[in-house]
């Protein structure tokens, strides 16, 4: 399953109350760490679909999900359980890195 995107319209019924956990990635297009782990989100997607849901939120296009939640910097990932936010990872990182945060995050 390849990632989804979201908008503020959409995001309490896709993020919110998802029936499985949620990786949210705020991100824009001008932003090279954002598209930098893109690819890795998708194989992520791909790799652990039934486990997590990765979407992506485009904040420059959705302010108010990005304000309410206070995205500053992005590339930011939000991790969501049950409708809460329960974990963030900060800025770009590896494959790796990323596959370790949503393994110890879900």
């Amino acid at each position: 399953m390849a990632t989804a995107k979201v908008s503020d319209a959409t995001f309490e019924q896709d993020v919110l109350k998802s029936s499985e956990p949620v990786v949210v990635d705020f991100w824009a297009e001008w932003c090279g760490p954002c598209r930098a782990i893109g690819p890795a989100l998708e194989e992520i997607s791909e790799e652990m679909a039934g486990k997590v849901k990765i979407v992506k939120l485009n904040v420059d296009e959705n302010p108010e999900i990005a304000t309410r939640f206070g995205i500053s910097a992005i590339p930011m990932l939000m991790m969501f359980k049950g409708g809460e936010h329960v974990a963030t990872q900060r800025g770009a990182a590896p494959k790796s890195k990323l596959v370790s945060w949503i393994e110890t995050s879900v």
